[in-house]
Parts: C-alpha cells; structure tokens; sequence
C-alpha cells in the first residue's frame, strides 16, 4: 500500500541523514594534536619519547672520536659540556628523551654522511649541509652558521697573507671529507695538492713540524686552535661565504629516515626560542670575527 505523503517525507528525510553520516564518515578526519605532526606534511609522528629510533626508548647519537673543542669538552661527548654535546641533549629533551635515554656512538666524520645504512638515529659533528652530501644522507635545519678559516705559524709567510691570491703558492691541509678542504681545493686553488688527513689532529700536528704552511678549518676551532693547541700559531683570516648562501651545520641522519622532520621541528624550534643562540654565546662567544680573505 503507497506511504502517506507525511510519512514518505519522514522516511527520506531518515534516509538523507544517513547516507550524509556515511559520507562524513569515510571523509579524512583532522590530527587530534597537531603539534603531533612534523613540518613539511610527512604524516609521521613525533610524539615525544616514541620515535621509531634504533634502540626503543633511546636515542643513539654519533660524533667522531677524539671530539674536539670548543664542540665537545674533555674528549667526552657524553657530559653536555661543548657547543654541539650542549646542541645534542638540548635536541634531544625536545624530542622527549633525556640525558639519560641518550646513547653516544663513535662513527668517523667521513663515514657519518657516506652511502649506507647508518648506525646511529642522528650524527653530529660540524657537518656541513650539501647538495652533494643530500644525495646519501638527510640533513636537519641548519644548527649553526660557519665559516671556514686559514690558520699559520706567526712567523710563517702564510700569516702575511691578506687575501685568497697569496694563499696559492703555499702547501696547504685539512681533514679529508670536510668543507675545509673543499674551500682549498674549489677556493683558493692552490699551485700544489692540499695535504689531506684523516684527522685534525695531524693537520695540527703537520702545521707545527713545518710539513705544511697553513691549516683550513672552521672558525671556531681556530680560534680554539690558536688558544689553547698551537699558541704560536695564528687566524691568517676566514673566506666569504660561497654564492653569497652561509654555510651551515646540520644533524645527520639516514636517507629518507622518518625522524628527519623531527630532528627538523626540534632544532627549529630551539632556534625559535633562544637556545641556540644562548648556547652559542657559551660555548663559542671567543670566537670573534677574523679579517675576510678576498
């Protein structure tokens, strides 16, 4: 028997709000938290203290052995004291992991941004950011700006230079794999090949028996250098930045790991509200401007 018409009506008005349900239903619903989500639209989740990390609970974190200052203190990454140990546990609390979660690797710097599979969730250790380094690894936002120095005995003919030009006809080094090296070799293009180490340590060292005239290395750790290793040595000057774009430090992390926008969100976010900037002035307040090398 055919509906009254009231009834017809209140059976399709039933119906329309059903089907509106189902539609409402199937349609992406928005993040609950989004503080949740990295920048960049990943998807992937940062909630804090459970990353997918190596170790469940525990962030593994790489640098190179001996650590350096004015970047780590007492050859011991582990005790919060330097610029980049201060910069790793500052990240790391960000990321809801504290002091004690914390697990320090040693990797080679070389090795730190070859192809491969790494053996840490972050590395750092004055890596600079690189087109060519981004082929094999991923890079966190900048953590520091940096330039590169020349570094000379003060009774050296190196120490009178004054610009790139008289740099050429020297014996120059720097630690293989580094910036610095790319700056003597892309930059300076000296008459002879750089010599090339595998630590600093013997680039100091072959600085002060005269196998070589002049060291490149970033600026902080010639100042460092200067004041604390080879005291008769000097900054001869620091090189303008290329193309005019600083150089940076970044963490390092594995290609196309899921904690790469985290690591991104969190040193961001320490720019934002001063740390790394409080932490620069600690840590790396003694090194002062030095003549720019043209």
């Amino acid at each position: 028997m055919p509906l009254a018409p009231r009834v017809l009506r209140r059976v399709l008005a039933g119906a329309t709000v059903a089907l509106l349900a189902t539609v409402v239903g199937c349609a992406p619903q928005p993040e609950d938290d989004a503080s949740a989500r990295p920048s960049g639209s990943t998807g992937a989740s940062c909630s804090p203290g459970k990353l997918a990390t190596r170790t469940s609970g525990r962030l593994t974190i790489a640098t190179d052995e001996p650590a350096y200052e004015p970047w780590f203190k007492d050859d011991d990454p582990s005790n919060g004291e330097g610029f980049e140990s201060a910069v790793a546990y500052a990240v790391a609390e960000r990321l809801g992991y504290g002091k004690d979660a914390v697990i320090w690797r040693s990797v080679p710097f070389n090795k730190a941004f070859a192809p491969g599979e790494k053996t840490f969730d972050v590395d750092i250790n004055q890596i600079s950011v690189s087109d060519e380094r981004r082929k094999a690894v991923d890079f966190s936002s900048g953590y520091y700006d940096v330039r590169q120095a020349v570094v000379a005995l003060k009774d050296s003919k190196a120490a009178k230079a004054t610009g790139v030009a008289d740099l050429k006809g020297l014996k120059l080094g720097a630690q293989v794999g580094t910036t610095s090296l790319a700056y003597i070799e892309d930059v300076v293009q000296p008459a002879r090949d750089a010599a090339v180490y595998g630590k600093n340590d013997q680039a100091k060292s072959a600085l002060r028996n005269g196998q070589v005239d002049a060291i490149v290395v970033d600026l902080p750790t010639a100042f460092h250098i200067t004041a604390a290793e080879v005291t008769d040595a000097e900054i001869v000057g620091q090189f303008e930045n290329r193309g005019g774009a600083p150089e940076r430090f970044g963490l390092v992390l594995d290609k196309g790991s899921a904690l790469t926008p985290c690591v991104t969100d969190a040193v961001d976010a320490l720019r934002t509200d001063g740390t790394l900037a409080r932490l620069e002035q600690r840590w790396l307040a003694d090194a002062v401007d030095a003549p720019v090398l043209k």
